[in-house]
């Protein structure tokens, strides 16, 4: 399970990666890149065969990148999470987002094994605050039920 302290923490950095931005604008990790941008969050996107996302520089991967960053949210498929994780490693990124859908038994324990802070199936959107209503509502049925990290 999640630890609040570890959620509370990654939402609070100044700089992020987004793995697994898009052409499909549909996807998850587009929507999880523009809202860090809306809130003047600096955020870089990540994807191999794109050179550029919403008019920025569009990294292939994680040790591409030539600033200091923070924290890296995670938005693939489990078993490409699980090469992230060890790119995130090998950058020297020290805090990980695993988003819903993209966690896997073997990313975390990856997370775990090598002292990076690693939150797993939560949606982050959830997390920032002010978060718009649907995410608020989201987060209080996730309270409600016992889902919410403690």
């Amino acid at each position: 399970m999640n630890s609040k302290a570890i959620v509370d923490d990654f939402v609070n950095q100044k700089s992020y990666v987004v793995v697994g931005v898009s052409r499909n604008k549909r996807k998850f990790g587009n929507v999880i890149f523009k809202e860090l941008k809306n809130r003047g969050i600096k955020a870089f996107p990540v994807n191999p065969i794109m050179n550029e996302f919403e008019g920025e520089k569009c990294y292939p991967g994680l040790t591409d990148i030539p600033y200091r960053v923070d924290g890296a949210i995670i938005n693939v498929p489990p078993a490409q999470a699980e090469k992230v994780v060890v790119d995130a490693h090998t950058a020297g990124i020290k805090k990980v987002w695993l988003q819903q859908g993209s966690q896997s038994e073997k990313a975390v324990e990856y997370c775990k094994e090598n002292k990076i802070d690693c939150v797993s199936n939560e949606c982050i959107i959830m997390f920032l605050e002010p978060a718009a209503f649907i995410h608020r509502a989201h987060k209080w049925l996730w309270g409600v039920v016992g889902k919410l990290p403690q």
